[in-house]
């Protein structure tokens, strides 16, 4: 455990390094030696259910005072013959069969021990703990270099690893968050495949999403800050967001298309019509986080991760949806209508044949 402290406090960025090994308190151990259980059948019960009459005393009766008060008769030695540790081993424990007394010291061993002032248990089995904080390095990087010299460390028979804290629950949290991600971007397909009535288009509208990462990672190298828990409740924030403006390029894609319009008209309409409330809600959504990225507020640097990824994957989503939405939605589009062309080529060209007139 102390190597293992020592190891540990060397590596970057570990603070208020304390482990829950103390030095304990002196006590003495009386082992019993195999060959009185072999020869005396004595066991270590009766043992110390002699020497515990001898320290601590029995109580043999009681007596009744003349008031008729009840009051225990403890027997035990006096203190004078149980102050030192020569004292306990010339104590008689056991009897041969003559009826000679064994002492103590006859079949067994006294030896001073140090016992733990405090037993700590996790999982019905002892433990001790090391101690740490963070300072100057994220907690991750910290983490991680803890963990590769935890892998590295070989442990005797019976002795594991157990790593907890803040580092434990922060994977736990990364861990519920990307499986979150992953239910959302699910639904969100579900939902725009049902009401576009196709399974394309929402491709389309979902190529927006990876795009707000691009920002995300670009804000919070900017402001030095790192991916943490708010910053992925700030991603999982994105899905819903992002997808918005690409959602109102295909719908009104989409009614020009009904209308008559071209592919390439329609993309341009939609882009020139909705152009200038996309813009609007980004600004929006921009200021209005601008208040929390920057940590005004006591305490706010904690939360200032979440309205920073939120900031940096609008704006490069906004930018870069308006670019490559169309020209997914183009390719998507012209790549069904030439398959229309093609089932309906044949037919066409089968229904009407020139029939040359009977000169007869």
């Amino acid at each position: 455990m102390l190597r293992l402290r020592d190891k540990v406090a060397k590596v970057p960025g570990i603070a208020d390094l304390t482990t829950s090994v103390k030095p304990g308190i002196p006590a003495y151990a009386v082992r019993l030696k195999p060959d009185a259980v072999r020869e005396l059948g004595l066991t270590t019960t009766q043992l110390a259910a002699s020497l515990r009459s001898f320290v601590n005393g029995d109580v043999a009766t009681w007596w009744t005072s003349p008031d008729g008060e009840q009051v225990e008769v403890l027997v035990r030695l006096p203190v004078t013959q149980r102050e030192r540790i020569d004292q306990m081993r010339a104590l008689p424990v056991a009897f041969s069969r003559d009826g000679a007394a064994i002492p103590l010291e006859a079949v067994a061993d006294i030896e001073a021990v140090f016992n733990p002032d405090v037993i700590r248990r996790q999982n019905l089995q002892r433990r001790e703990a090391i101690f740490a904080g963070v300072h100057g390095r994220p907690s991750g990087d910290v983490g991680k270099d803890v963990q590769a010299l935890v892998d590295a460390t070989v442990l005797p028979p019976g002795y594991s690893f157990d790593i907890g804290g803040a580092t434990k629950e922060q994977e736990d949290a990364f861990t519920a968050m990307l499986a979150a991600m992953a239910l959302a971007v699910i639904f969100i397909y579900i939902v725009l495949a049902s009401q576009f009535g196709s399974f394309l288009q929402p491709i389309a509208i979902m190529a927006s999403l990876p795009l707000a990462l691009i920002g995300v990672m670009l804000a919070l190298l900017f402001w030095n800050s790192t991916l943490n828990v708010f910053s992925m409740i700030g991603l999982v924030m994105l899905m819903g967001l992002v997808t918005k403006n690409a959602i109102l390029l295909v719908d009104f894609a989409n009614q020009a298309r009904k209308a008559g319009a071209s592919v390439a008209d329609a993309l341009l309409q939609a882009g020139l019509t909705r152009m200038r409330p996309i813009m609007m809600t980004t600004g929006a959504m921009v200021f209005g986080m601008l208040p929390l990225a920057l940590a005004l507020n006591d305490g706010g640097e904690i939360q200032a991760p979440m309205g920073r990824a939120i900031i940096g994957g609008v704006i490069t989503s906004t930018l870069l949806t308006l670019v490559v939405v169309p020209v997914i939605y183009s390719f998507v589009v012209r790549e069904r209508k030439a398959v229309d062309h093609a089932a309906a080529a044949p037919a066409a060209s089968g229904a009407t044949q020139p029939v040359p007139a009977d000169r007869h």
